[in-house]
C-alpha cells in the first residue's frame, strides 16, 4: 500500500493534488496557528499558577497540572508542522517526523488518562469517602501520575514504528506520513488508537459519572458546583476536539479490512486527508483548558486577578470535601448512638469503621 498521508503540493510535478486539498491546507494552517497563540501562553501560565501561587497543592491541581504539561508538549511541535505546511515540505529528517508525532501520541494518551483518573477520582470520593480520604495523599497522587506517564510512552510506540520521511507520489517532495506494508497493519494501527487512545477511557468516564449521578441523587449530596463544573467541561472539550479524529480512524479501518487494494487507494486518500484535518483540529484541544479554566472560574477572575486559576483549584480539592463529608457522617452516626438513650452514652470515636 503506498503512503497517502500528503501534506505538501508539488508545484512542478505534474501531480493533481486531491480535490479539497487547498481547503483541507487552509484549515490545518489556521488551527494549528490558533491553538499555539491561545494555548502556549495560557498552559504556561496555568502551570506558572499552580507551582508558584499554590502552597498546598491539591490532587485535583496535580492532575490540571499535568494535563497542562501535556497539552504544552504537543504545542511545541506546532511550530515545526507550521513550518512543514508554509515550505510544503517536510525537512526535519526521519527521527524529527518520528519525534514530532511521537510527542504528540503520548500527549493524546496522557491527557486521555488523566481525565479518567479524574472521573475516578470523583466518583471514588462519592462512592466511597473513607476509602477517598485515606487514599488521596500526594505520594499516591504521584504513583499513579507516574504511571499514567509510562503507560503513555508505552501506548504511543506504533507511531515511532509507522511513522516515516518519504517522497510523495510521483515527486521530488518529502512528507512525513505513516508507511504501512499492508491493509492489515493500517487497520491494526487505527482500531488500537481509538480502542485504547478513546473508546476504553471514556466507558470509564461515563460509567463513573452515571455512578456518581446516581449516587449523589440517592443520598442528596451536595458537591460543589464549581469542581463538577470544571472536570465536566475539560471531558467534555476533549470529546468534542477528539472525536472526528477517532470516527475518521474508524472509517479507514474498515475500509482498509474490506475494500481490494486497487479500490481501496483513492478513497483512501480523502480519508487521510480528512484524518490530517482532524489532527490540526485535536490540536485546538490542547489550548482549550485554559480558557475553560476562566470560564469556570467566574467571579475569582475579577476579584483574584492574576490568581484565579490557584484559587479555583483550591476549591476543587475533593480529599477536602471527602473529609468534611466523612467528619459529618461520623457525626452524625454519633448523634444517632447519642440520642436514643436516656443515660450518657459514649460513642467510640472509631464507630466510622
Amino acid at each position: 500500500m503506498k503512503p497517502v498521508l500528503p501534506m505538501a503540493t508539488n508545484t512542478t510535478s505534474p501531480v493533481t493534488p486531491p480535490p479539497g486539498y487547498m481547503l483541507i491546507f487552509l484549515m490545518a494552517v489556521i488551527l494549528l496557528s490558533v491553538a499555539l497563540v491561545v494555548g502556549l501562553p495560557g498552559n504556561s501560565f496555568v502551570v506558572w499558577s499552580i507551582l508558584a501561587r499554590m502552597r498546598k497543592r491539591s490532587v485535583t491541581a496535580l492532575l490540571v497540572l499535568n494535563l497542562a504539561v501535556a497539552d504544552l508538549a504537543v504545542l511545541l511541535t506546532a511550530p515545526v508542522f507550521l513550518h512543514s505546511l508554509a515550505h510544503k515540505a517536510w525537512v526535519f529528517g526521519v527521527f524529527g517526523c518520528r519525534l514530532c508525532h511521537y510527542i504528540c501520541g503520548v500527549s493524546m494518551y496522557a491527557s486521555v488518562l488523566l481525565i479518567t483518573a479524574m472521573s475516578l477520582d470523583r466518583s471514588l470520593a462519592v462512592a466511597r469517602p473513607f476509602v477517598s480520604q485515606k487514599l488521596r495523599t500526594k505520594a499516591i497522587a504521584w504513583r499513579v501520575l507516574a504511571g499514567i506517564w509510562a503507560v503513555s510512552f508505552l501506548l504511543a510506540t506504533p507511531v515511532i514504528v509507522y511513522r516515516n520521511v518519504h517522497k510523495w507520489v510521483n515527486s521530488s517532495i518529502l512528507v512525513c506520513s505513516p508507511v504501512y506494508p499492508t491493509q492489515g497493519h493500517q487497520a491494526f494501527h487505527m482500531l488500537f488508537e481509538t480502542i485504547t487512545g478513546f473508546l476504553l477511557p471514556f466507558l470509564a468516564v461515563v460509567a463513573s459519572y452515571s455512578d456518581i449521578g446516581r449516587r449523589l441523587q440517592a443520598r442528596h449530596f451536595r458537591r460543589s458546583r464549581r469542581t463538577g463544573r470544571l472536570v465536566v467541561i475539560i471531558i467534555l472539550a476533549f470529546a468534542v476536539f477528539w472525536l472526528p479524529y477517532h470516527v475518521v480512524n474508524l472509517v479507514l479501518a474498515s475500509h482498509s479490512l474490506t475494500s481490494l487494494k486497487a479500490k481501496a487507494e483513492p478513497v483512501g486518500k480523502q480519508l487521510m486527508l480528512a484524518r490530517n484535518t482532524c489532527i490540526a483540529l485535536a490540536f485546538l484541544s490542547s489550548s482549550v483548558n485554559p480558557v475553560l479554566y476562566a470560564c469556570a472560574g467566574g467571579g475569582l477572575l475579577r476579584s483574584a486577578g492574576v490568581g484565579f486559576v490557584a484559587k479555583l483549584l483550591e476549591g476543587t480539592g475533593s480529599e477536602a470535601s471527602s473529609a468534611r463529608r466523612a467528619g459529618t457522617l461520623v457525626q452524625a452516626r454519633r448523634d444517632t448512638v447519642a440520642t436514643p438513650g436516656p443515660g450518657p452514652a459514649n460513642p467510640s470515636p472509631n464507630t466510622e469503621d
